[in-house]
């Protein structure tokens, strides 16, 4: 009796536990879609709790319970137990007390998603399944019912928890303080209290806690948990860094500027979780035909209960057995949960490798994308010049007029002033010594002044007629590259090539969607022999150049006319009207991350073209496997449920096998899409 007296203190105790009712639980949700707001409730582990207590008091009670009636007849107590009529053993009061509490806190959870939900829940189908056993005087098989189903509770909360883990991850390295920097004061606050235009101080070891620009120092930083870099990144002054990061080897001042809810990582774990509530069309479609697939099954099984023994006059015992198996086998939760887990697992495995998806539904539509557009600048290509040669006119290349132009370009800020200076320097010229007065930027046009005592000129085509030099710039109106001149003492002015590169994993990427046998498709407002130049070295389909914003949009819409969904890839900045315009925008995010994910329905937070196809493939792996979980789940059902009609199954087995087992099953198999390669 005592043992007793445990069991049921650990049931009504595990009832009492917080969060346990079906509508607040993640674990608890089969039957419906599951998505927590609340960031304490989503990543609970504490609510797995109940399910295996449920499962050890069952377990035990199958266990001692048959160990009893085999070695001695179930231990007789002497007396009747009222309303059931049958010698009293204590066999039979372990099983009667564990499958009439559990399935009443069981059936208790059900009662109430019926009532408030108008819908028949799996923990009501389980109840009626596991009292209606043990009215039947199936105790064994009550009680086996109600264990296979904690266990699988608590195994499905485990398996969904391992998607979960992924977006989880983002908040757990979140520092929860930060010290700022006041006047030769450091304190250390909540990162709450910080606000943005505040410094703070970030000693090596120790993670970034808000999003800020470093304005005072230099150090590698491990931006994995962000963007799925495997090796640390070089950062300096001037350079962006997110909350999370990790600054390895240097000590950094940071100027804020993201209060510590609107951080990237946090908008990223809000979009992840959110993105369940945009479902694919599979998902809406699971959740149509369970609203009609349940009703269907339990009509059939009133029906067999009920009306069976008129029909056939068999004994009635038999077809409420029967009944109780086909209540089991109405239950939709293997494709209600495997479906939904399936996209969301999709989701937070590309939130890891740096791939932001808005939506299960843009996942869908991956799979289904014929056409990915490419905006050429800032996504094929860097988006900023890079110096390709001196001389154009291959009037040979000159290092001392390269020297001059980086010795004068190293005071200006301009982008193509940069793109000299870098190139100097990567060719080891010694511009820093020379002698540079007199620097003047002449807006528009370029920068003049003195290196060495010589008269140097940089800049545009203007620049150099202003110098006097007209003559000398005849035969070049041909070249299609931006042109930089330079004019020593008002000589003939070398001129630099200036290209925008390409994107170093712009050509793998395409070759592989190429592979997959999807077209690709460049669309840019640049000059069509610049286009030319860059399709043919990337080997894409078709391009479109010199292409005015409104036409973006009409290309975009003839495109989907001619080959089913489009998707736009761009820098989510200049290209949002075609991003909004396509199927799928995608935007790199090199554009500025806030931009993108505000522009776009997928972001690559690193800006790496080569998660485009690592992006469809998931898609497709994805799409597959919830069409697989949904087949084998129903083909499971309809065999058990034709075996369960004919009696030629218990029920047990109906349990194991055709609820909990496949939705175990058909999980594992979501499993996989964490395995995929990038």
């Amino acid at each position: 009796m005592y043992f007793l007296i445990n069991i049921s203190y650990v049931i009504f105790s595990t009832s009492l536990i917080p969060n346990a009712t079906p509508h607040l639980t993640q674990a608890n949700t089969r039957g419906k879609t599951p998505l927590v707001d609340n960031k304490s409730e989503e990543f609970d582990r504490g609510e797995r709790a109940p399910w295996i207590s449920l499962a050890l008091v069952l377990g035990l009670t199958i266990i001692l319970s048959s160990s009893l009636e085999w070695l001695a007849g179930g231990v007789p107590l002497g007396f009747v137990l009222p309303l059931i009529n049958e010698p009293a053993t204590i066999s039979k009061l372990l099983y009667y007390v564990s499958v009439i509490t559990v399935g009443a806190y069981v059936g208790y959870m059900g009662l109430q998603e019926l009532i408030l939900e108008k819908r028949f829940s799996v923990e009501f189908l389980m109840a009626v399944a596991s009292i209606g056993a043990a009215f039947l005087r199936l105790l064994f098989e009550g009680a086996t019912v109600l264990f296979l189903y904690s266990l699988a509770e608590y195994f499905e909360g485990y398996i969904e928890d391992r998607a979960r883990r992924a977006v989880e991850k983002l908040s757990r390295y979140m520092p929860e303080e930060a010290t700022v920097v006041e006047a030769a004061s450091e304190k250390k606050v909540s990162v709450k209290q910080v606000k943005p235009r505040t410094t703070i101080l970030v000693k090596p070891g120790e993670r970034i806690p808000l999003d800020g620009v470093i304005v005072d120092g230099f150090s590698f930083v491990d931006q994995s948990l962000v963007t799925g870099e495997s090796v640390p990144v070089w950062k300096k002054r001037s350079d962006a860094v997110f909350a999370g990061t990790l600054n390895t080897d240097g000590v950094l001042k940071i100027g804020v500027v993201k209060e510590a809810g609107q951080t990237l990582v946090s908008r990223i774990e809000r979009l992840v979780v959110q993105s369940r509530k945009r479902k694919a069309a599979i998902e809406r479609l699971v959740d149509r035909f369970a609203r009609v697939y349940v009703p269907i099954i339990v009509a059939l099984a009133l029906f067999t209960a009920f009306l069976m023994p008129q029909i056939t006059g068999g004994p009635a015992e038999n077809w409420i057995y029967r009944a109780l198996i086909l209540l089991v086998i109405s239950c939709p939760s293997a494709f209600i949960i495997s479906v939904p887990a399936t996209f969301f697992t999709a989701t937070a495995t590309a939130a890891r490798k740096g791939v932001i998806i808005k939506g299960g539904v843009y996942i869908e539509k991956m799979d289904k994308v014929r056409t990915i557009i490419f905006d050429k600048t800032g996504t094929l290509t860097l988006g900023r010049p890079a110096v390709r040669e001196v001389n154009c006119l291959s009037q040979g290349n000159d290092r001392r007029a390269l020297t001059y132009a980086a010795a004068l370009e190293q005071y200006s800020h301009h982008p193509l002033a940069e793109s000299i200076v870098k190139k100097a320097t990567e060719l080891g010229l010694e511009f820093q010594r020379l002698d540079v007065t007199d620097v003047k930027e002449v807006p528009g046009e370029g920068i003049t002044g003195f290196v060495g005592g010589c008269r140097v000129s940089v800049g545009s085509e203007e620049l150099m007629k202003r110098e006097g030099l007209s003559r000398e710039l005849r035969g070049v109106e041909n070249e299609k590259h931006t042109r930089v001149y330079v004019s020593i003492d008002q000589c003939t002015p070398p001129i630099f090539c200036l290209v925008d590169e390409v994107r170093s994993d712009a050509a793998e990427a395409v070759k592989a969607l190429r592979d997959y046998g999807t077209q690709t498709v460049i669309l840019t407002g640049d000059r069509a022999d610049v286009a030319t130049e860059v399709a043919r070295e990337l080997s894409v389909d078709r391009f479109h150049a010199e292409v005015l914003p409104e036409e973006k949009l009409k290309i975009v819409g003839q495109l989907r006319a001619e080959h089913g969904l489009v998707a736009m890839v761009g820098d989510g900045i200049n290209d949002a009207p075609a991003l909004a315009a396509s199927d799928v925008g995608i935007a790199m995010g090199s554009g500025g991350v806030d931009v993108a994910l505000e522009s776009a329905d997928i972001v690559l937070v690193k800006s790496e073209l080569t998660k485009i196809p690592y992006l469809q493939r998931l898609s497709k792996q994805a799409v597959k496997i919830a069409w697989q979980n949904i087949a084998v789940s129903l083909g499971v059902k309809l065999v058990l449920g034709a075996l369960g009609f004919l009696g030629m199954i218990p029920l047990w087995f109906a349990v194991a096998a055709g609820d909990d087992g496949v939705t175990l099953l058909l999980l594992l198999n979501t499993l996989r899409l964490p395995n995929l390669k990038a």
